[in-house]
């Protein structure tokens, strides 16, 4: 699998050599137009900035796309592990490293953007969504928020406890998601108030600067899309050969790019000399592609494949902090990037965590279960809790009868097939049907049990809602303000402080 990537994250070397290829395109003068590209908080002087530019100055990056309330927890999780490496990578490589949130405000796909989970005072799961404004399949960044937006942070600061902290998070959902705004403006506000101050940057994806930067390279990937759609089926051959499902599907025809057309983002295809765009069917030539883009340069955009290219053309990026699934189709874009002349990032894994609380500790404890334990159905947990809680003397009595009935049987089958060796059949039956019976009075035992114990079902399903919320993992499902309103920032930074970043030593 190694062969798939640009060495193995755990690697110093690994990352040397990134550095060489990152130089050899990126002086000085590059690098002042990467920095103009991004948002820079005020917690990164200018003299770090000056030092970043001159001294050959490298970037770690990471992304999302936007989620409302700051999408789910792994996009903190993501920016936090990249600021870490970051940190990592700046005492190896003798550099100023830099971490980056790029925005993918480009992303169409509003049915997965439009909605998060909080879970209540009541300990109750909450699902908050925002209304589609009618704008099907165009990117976020082209869909501004209407008036609704204000119910829906009302609704989910009505889920909010009173603390010392939740009057200044209110005051940043409220800041953030607004008329007017979209879900990658909200987005970008929830998470730059949370990682700012540990020297996040960030860049929209459809910000001018990018779009100006990555104009050329679009361009041509058009002009090669068919040879890179051979070669990226080539290394998709090449992954299942080797066991592993490719994470994208190379698609007929297709080429990496999404053009803006009658049916919103629509995805570019060969057809003929000219191209056709899906699912309108518009036929469009090579010509007519590039003046839409030179006339509005956000019109064309790169699909998830060539994202990564565009990143590391504009900025000189040194290593990318990917989820699994990002993980996994990185491993079908090395060539992608050698075809445009770029060695690709060092793909680190970003940190994963589920956050449990004192108060759902206690509970794990109290019934002695672990977070593998947890993932089961409620009924199957509550089924083995309650079968630890029958009495000793019953559990010792039905195992007594269990044992009586087996050894009376064998004895009973060996005196009886001496007889008539057919008796062994109706002996058997009654032997089965006898467990049969006690196994199905232990099973009753064990209901009425769980009947009385209606408090523990509660408790553990409360744990369960807090950590599998919606039988996911919690990580994937909500959004940050649960901890935020009641830890402060105090959360972010006992994440940052437990995120370590364990490269190999270096060896000669």
């Amino acid at each position: 699998m190694a062969s798939f990537y640009s060495g193995a994250w755990r690697d110093p070397k690994a990352y040397r050599a990134l550095l060489q290829s990152v130089d050899a395109r990126f002086d000085s003068d590059a690098r002042q137009r990467a920095l103009g590209a991004l948002e820079i908080p005020d917690s990164v002087d200018q003299k770090r900035l000056d030092r970043w530019i001159e001294g050959g100055g490298v970037i770690v990056t990471t992304g999302q796309q936007p989620g409302l309330l700051g999408g789910p927890l792994y996009s903190l999780y993501k920016g936090i592990s990249a600021v870490r490496l970051a940190e990592q990578l700046e005492g190896l490589l003798a550099r100023p490293v830099l971490p980056v949130f790029w925005v993918a405000s480009e992303d169409h796909d509003w049915d997965e953007a439009d909605h998060t989970y909080l879970i209540d005072t009541a300990n109750e799961l909450v699902r908050l969504q925002v209304r589609d404004p009618g704008h099907a399949n165009r990117a976020l960044h082209r869909i501004p928020l209407g008036e609704e937006v204000l119910e829906l942070v009302e609704q989910a600061v009505q889920n909010f406890p009173e603390t010392d902290f939740s009057a200044h998070y209110v005051d940043l959902l409220r800041e953030s998601y607004k008329p007017g705004a979209t879900l990658a403006d909200g987005f970008t506000g929830v998470l730059s108030s949370l990682l700012a101050p540990l020297g996040m940057c960030f860049v929209d994806a459809s910000s001018p600067a990018v779009k100006a930067l990555s104009a050329p390279l679009l361009i041509a990937e058009l002009d090669r899309a068919e040879a890179h759609e051979a070669l990226l089926r080539e290394d998709a051959d090449k992954l299942e050969g080797a066991g592993f499902e490719p994470q994208v599907r190379i698609l007929e025809g297709a080429v990496n790019l999404f053009l803006e057309g009658p049916g919103g983002r629509e995805r570019i295809y060969r057809n003929g000399k000219d191209f056709e765009l899906r699912p309108s069917r518009e036929t469009v030539s090579a010509e007519a592609v590039r003046e839409r883009a030179e006339s509005d340069p956000l019109a064309l955009s790169p699909n998830v494949l060539l994202r990564p290219v565009v990143e590391s053309t504009i900025f000189p990026v040194i290593s990318y902090v990917a989820g699994p699934g990002e993980a996994a189709y990185y491993a079908q874009i090395k060539r992608l990037f050698e075809a445009h002349g770029l060695m690709m990032p060092v793909i680190y894994p970003r940190h994963a965590v589920t956050v449990v609380e004192a108060k759902v500790r206690k509970k794990l404890d109290k019934f002695g279960l672990d977070l593998e334990r947890l993932q089961r159905p409620l009924h199957e947990i509550m089924s083995e809790i309650a079968r630890d809680e029958v009495p000793q003397g019953v559990r010792q009595a039905l195992e007594e009868i269990k044992s009586a009935v087996e050894r009376g049987s064998a004895d009973l089958l060996e005196a009886a097939t001496s007889i008539d060796p057919t008796l062994k059949g109706p002996v058997t039956k009654a032997r089965n049907s006898a467990l049969s019976a006690f196994q199905a009075a232990e099973r009753k035992i064990v209901q009425s049990v769980k009947r009385e114990n209606e408090v523990a079902t509660s408790q553990v399903e409360v744990a369960q809602r807090h950590l599998f919320p919606g039988g996911q993992p919690q990580e994937r499902m909500l959004a940050p303000f649960y901890y935020l309103v009641r830890y402060g920032s105090d959360f972010v930074a006992s994440l940052a402080e437990g995120f370590a970043v364990d490269l190999a030593e270096e060896t000669e």
